[in-house]
């Protein structure tokens, strides 16, 4: 079975640099306080790196 991690919003993401608000909207973020469940590959740390002042990250079994 695959690694799933589950991403949050925590801190908007208006007045970012467009790179991150590009970012949180790929990742399937809308508003603050939305989750989305993704693979724990490295794509996804990557993007979550970029953005980890917005997000918080979860291991989901």
């Amino acid at each position: 079975m695959t690694e799933q991690v589950k991403v949050t919003l925590v801190k908007s993401a208006a007045h970012r640099l467009p790179k991150q608000r590009a970012i949180v909207k790929a990742l399937g973020l809308n508003k603050v306080s939305s989750s989305v469940v993704l693979p724990d590959n490295a794509q996804t740390r990557g993007a979550v790196f970029k953005i980890a002042h917005l997000v918080v990250v979860e291991a989901v079994k």
